[in-house]
């Protein structure tokens, strides 16, 4: 075992001594020791509950005579820090969680891990770290909050978002916007559409690095305990089996989680956190593989930002298995391996769907011809950018150019009614090192949505958007202005066009004249985590990524 290390010999007896004053016995010392990684936090509903979800994990392990050794990690909320400073961090946080992953388990020598997680960033952050370090463990996802509810219809923080928007055209007032807050969130778990944390947790399931069904199951449903108990049990046989995570992370899964997240119009941090999983794990896979396959892959998930139902609903009608076995008749999904030890397609095999359901729906109705992602080129994203196509039947736009030098500002004009109809929004100076950390445009979509505007409107940006937006949006616009891209050159009235089916995204202004006047901005921070993040960050185009991936040749380090 990797914690022989620590454990084994004469010459261990000081290490030994320190476990001993933390209750080990000799058989809990000399079993596998075990990371339970908890990203536990009581500022957001997405994490609160996972300190007692822990425990069950850990009562698993013991079980299946594995130690259990509990470790904290950090959580930056996006519903919080959305449209403010905060924000800023909330991307950075999946490298500084993916680090921390590592470091106690490097630093402590362990057998295997168990990443358990909540809010956006974690999920992905789980995935990279075990990548990296490739021995065995697995991720949990601590489940999807319920839906609120609102003059009898159910809604998410999505709502609340766009109610800003409708308070600002005078739509709603104090108190119909102050009813929406009160009751959009009503108690544990992530956000509840298939927003980023509801989308990654998909693809991981998967991916083959979460057990089938675990993710499925809402934070507070009575069958969660039970299924996290299980699953710490399984990393204990993990470990005997020798299974570790770059076993599932294969070109095929990688393909298999683009599939899922584009068939169920996901979120577009999927390509970011994607591409970054396969860097860790050393598979070549690139942007582009998420427009092929989008376009061959229909919309079969009528879920939220752009349809009727969340999370909890798809886990009563089905749930993953469902979606899987859906694209697996299509032929558009490949059998891989999961942490489980069983295929992909034999975890899906004789699952139930609830009779009637119409949340994942068949091929000959599904919603939309082609998946939810576009990749776009052009001379204004020379290196690609991401186009989100759920939520409109728009494949083109063109208009003059709206640019502002930050989301701020831009959130402003918006809500002064300063946008018109035909617009192309540019937001830039928001990429992974110029914000730094590529902060999420929802509060500027939404914004746009509940004046209706979203419709008729377009917006691009170096940045990125929430799971939650939806319109006629693309982002990671790469390269990103503050690195020299085309993007930092656009002026105002500058005739911007949008072209999905052509991968276009193209200005007929003559940027190339402005490149002598232009002038990289200041660093917006001179020292610090965030300096140093912007420092090290990679393109969006590379999954925005701090670490040094590990190249296909490399050894693992699963002893």
């Amino acid at each position: 075992m990797r914690s022989d290390q620590i454990k084994k010999g004469p010459d261990r007896a000081p290490a030994r001594a320190m476990l001993r004053a933390t209750g080990m016995d000799d058989e809990q010392i000399y079993q596998p020791i075990i990371a339970v990684v908890n990203t536990w936090s009581d500022v957001t509903p997405c994490n609160i509950h996972l300190r007692e979800l822990a425990e069950h994990v850990k009562a698993g392990i013991r079980a299946a005579g594995g130690t259990p050794v509990e470790f904290g990690s950090i959580v930056v909320t996006d519903g919080i820090s959305m449209g403010s400073e905060g924000m800023k961090c909330s991307l950075m946080s999946r490298e500084m969680v993916a680090d921390s992953i590592e470091l106690v388990t490097r630093g402590h020598c362990l057998d295997g891990v168990v990443a358990l997680v909540g809010c956006d960033k974690t999920i992905p952050a789980g995935a990279m770290a075990l990548a990296r370090l490739d021995i065995p463990g697995l991720v949990i996802y601590g489940g999807s909050i319920m839906p609120g509810e609102h003059k009898g219809i159910p809604i998410t923080i999505q709502d609340v978002f766009e109610a800003v928007g409708a308070y600002a055209a005078g739509k709603i007032d104090d108190a119909e916007l102050a009813e929406v807050e009160k009751h959009a969130c009503p108690g544990a778990g992530a956000c509840g559409g298939q927003f980023t944390a509801n989308t990654m947790a998909l693809a991981l399931t998967t991916l083959g690095l979460s057990p089938m069904g675990v993710n499925d199951i809402p934070a507070q449903h009575p069958d969660k305990a039970k299924a996290v108990y299980a699953c710490g049990q399984r990393v204990v046989e993990q470990i005997r089996e020798g299974l570790s995570a770059r076993e599932m992370i294969s070109i095929d899964s990688l393909r298999n989680a683009a599939t899922v997240t584009t068939a169920t119009a996901g979120s577009t941090n999927s390509v970011l956190h994607l591409l970054a999983i396969a860097r860790e794990a050393g598979v070549e896979f690139n942007i582009d593989e998420f427009d092929k396959i989008s376009r061959r892959t229909p919309i079969i998930g009528d879920l939220k930002p752009a349809g009727r139902f969340m999370a909890p609903d798809m886990f009563e009608a089905g749930g993953t298995p469902l979606v899987i076995d859906r694209l697996r008749k299509a032929g558009l999904v490949k059998d891989t391996a999961t942490v489980t030890g069983k295929s992909l397609f034999e975890e899906c095999a004789g699952f139930d769907e609830k009779p009637g359901q119409e949340v994942i729906v068949d091929f000959d109705r599904a919603l939309a011809s082609r998946g939810g992602f576009g990749i776009l080129y052009g001379n204004l994203a020379p290196e690609g950018c991401v186009a989100k196509l759920a939520g409109h039947g728009e494949f083109s736009f063109s208009g003059p150019a709206r640019v502002f030098e930050n989301e701020e500002s831009a959130f402003e004009a918006v809500q002064n009614r300063n946008i018109k109809s035909g617009d192309v929004i540019v937001i830039r100076n928001e990429g992974p090192s110029g914000g730094p950390g590529m902060r999420e445009m929802l509060a500027v979509t939404a914004a746009l949505a509940g004046q209706g505007l979203d419709d008729t409107v377009a917006l691009m940006t170096d940045g990125r958007f929430s799971g939650a937006s939806f319109g006629f949006v693309v982002g990671h616009v790469a390269p990103e202005a503050a690195k020299g891209g085309p993007i930092g050159l656009l002026r105002n009235g500058d005739r911007i066009t949008i072209d999905v089916d052509r991968q276009r995204l193209e200005t007929d202004a003559d940027l190339e004249s402005r490149r002598p006047g232009w002038q990289p901005p200041a660093p917006a921070y001179a020292s610090g985590a965030l300096a140093k993040y912007a420092f090290l960050v990679s393109s969006a185009s590379e999954g925005a990524i701090t670490s040094f991936p590990h190249s296909a040749t490399e050894p693992s380090t699963n002893e």
